[in-house]
């Protein structure tokens, strides 16, 4: 029974340490999605960019889309993924 409850404690510890520190982006240019490692932990799993490969600034974008903008900077093109 305690070799059931170890396993168990065990997978959700992995499962919730790859959900915090692993995610996918989908490439603003070529819309390929790639797995990447995060920098820090966070639950969003999915990462995109309402901009895309366009001119307009970011203070154009509405709300929830400036947000995920400014995670998507954080994440994968300040840390040189989507180049």
């Amino acid at each position: 029974m305690k070799k059931k409850i170890l396993i168990a404690v065990f997978t959700f510890a992995f499962i919730l340490t790859i959900r915090l520190f692993c995610g996918v982006y989908i490439h603003d240019e070529f819309g390929e999605t790639h797995f990447f490692i995060k920098h820090r932990p966070v639950w969003k799993w999915e990462f995109y960019s309402p901009l895309g490969m366009s001119d307009t600034g970011i203070e154009e974008l509405p709300g929830d889309e400036q947000i995920e903008q400014k995670y998507f900077n954080e994440f994968v093109r300040d840390q040189g993924l989507s180049r």
